[in-house]
């Protein structure tokens, strides 16, 4: 009968500590992402805070660099366009597309 209890007792307190992991679990990696980024930016229009925000692999210096570039430069006809900045490159652009906007605001 003690053999039973002790049995019992090591079941439930592992199905505790399988209930208590499971509820302090971090979400994960994608929930974070959905929740911490803006689903879409304009690059003609954004800070260099919102850039770096919301665009994956740009830092807040590099999103500075897309600004002052607009700012030289003139607007973005497309995301393509944003190579042209230094430190920018084509995996950058890609892992970014779908949160790139180029729009005007008439």
């Amino acid at each position: 009968m003690l053999m039973i209890r002790k049995r019992m007792w090591a079941q439930c307190l592992g199905v505790l500590l399988l209930v208590a992991g499971l509820a302090n679990a971090a979400p994960s990696e994608d929930v974070q992402d959905a929740v911490q980024k803006p689903v879409t930016v304009n690059i003609n229009e954004a800070s260099a805070e919102m850039l770096a925000a919301a665009l994956d692999g740009i830092g807040l210096t590099r999103a500075q660099a897309i600004v002052d570039y607009r700012t030289q430069f003139g607007r973005f006809y497309s995301a393509e366009e944003l190579s042209a900045v230094r430190g920018i490159g084509t995996n950058t652009i890609n892992r970014n597309l779908a949160r790139i906007r180029v729009d005007e605001h008439f």
